[in-house]
């Protein structure tokens, strides 16, 4: 029985997870839960589960909730919560599902506490990864890529020499927009960009898709994980989204890792790990499938990849910038304030004023979110006009 923490528990990830250990309870137990305010569906959780901690983020919410009779449930709130729920004791996975650069502290603090960490914010290792990776190396703690594509990176590698990897090939769906002109493009609704193709994902991770900044990420993320440079990390469109990613190694063999797509996968397996449980879904069928095609990003389209790129070869403070520019610029687009092609014009915005600094120091890394947000707000207001 492994006794799980999820960050994150209204969320997509964290909703599909409940959906794991309902499934296994005698292999499953949840002993924390947290959501950013959405408490209807955390007192839901709370009655089905009883966990021991409960954390809301958003602190004016989780008054409400310390007000009711929850039996012996302890009640936290805000950033400092989080934190301390991310160190539980009484935990032996915390998986943090939260959405954005808040998840970067409670990653760290899962990790100082020595604990097995199912990463499903790539933000973390995108912010942070720097001092994500002195914190595991000093601590020898472990983490697992709950994300579909460093999950399939992940299994591609088990059983290998990490010396004889050659390369890291993500693959990309290409999102809802693939192959549309600059000119169509400039018409995206928010309608259009929340409606994935291939994937079930919550409305932030959605959009980033659709930019192929959620791509972007990946492949910093895929950098400190795996600490593979960035010249042998590459993206390929692949519309089907069923080879999930591939290892190249040294004598030219590639691995890939195929599969429905459906995140109960490698939730599961980032659960059950090293073990393999039976499937959540249907299997695979090939002859349904057909084909398997793949092609170049459209880099000038899509600029947000390319954007990526430059800031994690940039290194530093830069994809610290990145990031927090993107979560206002996408935070903007979905409250109807810019349009979609506005999006990569607020992240060149931040990225182009920007002065890097020490990636290493945590304090600095919040000090350029907090600037970068701001500089956003900025460009965001300017399109406005």
């Amino acid at each position: 029985m492994k006794n799980i923490v999820i960050l994150g528990s209204s969320g997509s990830i964290g909703l599909q997870t409940i959906d794991i250990v309902k499934r296994y309870p005698e292999h499953f137990n949840v002993v924390g839960l947290s959501v950013h305010r959405n408490t209807d569906v955390l007192e839901a959780q709370i009655g089905e589960f009883r966990p021991k901690v409960v954390v809301v983020a958003d602190e004016e919410s989780a008054k409400s909730l310390k007000g009711k009779d929850l039996g012996d449930v302890e009640v936290m709130a805000g950033i400092a919560g989080l934190e301390e729920l991310a160190a539980y004791p009484g935990a032996d996975i915390v998986l943090n599902a939260l959405v954005g650069s808040v998840g970067l502290r409670p990653t760290i603090a899962t990790l100082k506490a020595g604990k097995v960490l199912a990463l499903a914010n790539k933000e973390s290792m995108v912010a942070g990864g720097a001092i994500v990776n002195r914190t595991r190396e000093e601590t020898d703690a472990v983490i697992l890529p709950v994300d579909s594509e460093h999950n399939a990176l992940f299994q591609c590698i088990v059983g290998e020499s990490e010396d004889e990897i050659e390369k890291l090939i993500l693959t990309a769906s290409g999102g809802p927009f693939r192959g549309r002109t600059r000119e169509e493009l400039g018409k995206v609704t928010v309608e259009e960009a929340l409606a994935h193709p291939r994937w079930v994902m919550g409305p932030k991770i959605t959009i980033d898709s659709a930019t192929l900044m959620n791509k972007g990420l990946e492949v910093i993320e895929a950098h400190w994980l795996f600490r593979i440079p960035y010249e042998r990390i590459e993206v390929v469109v692949h519309p089907q989204s069923i080879i999930h990613s591939m290892v190249e190694y040294t004598d030219g063999s590639i691995k890939a890792h195929l599969g429905r797509t459906d995140m109960r996968i490698p939730i599961q397996y980032t659960l059950s790990y090293p073990e393999r449980l039976p499937s959540p879904v249907p299997p695979l069928s090939f002859i349904d499938v057909a084909q398997l095609t793949f092609e170049a990003p459209d880099y000038e389209n899509f600029p947000c990849l390319k954007f990526a790129f430059e800031a994690a070869k940039a290194g530093g403070t830069y994809p610290a910038a990145l990031n927090a520019a993107n979560e206002e610029a996408v935070d903007a687009f979905l409250n109807k304030r810019i349009g979609y092609l506005d999006i990569p014009r607020v992240i060149r915005g931040v990225l182009d004023c920007h002065e890097s600094g020490n990636d290493a120091d945590l304090g600095i890394i919040l000090e350029v979110e907090e600037w970068a947000r701001r500089t956003a707000g900025g460009v965001i207001e300017s399109l406005e006009r």
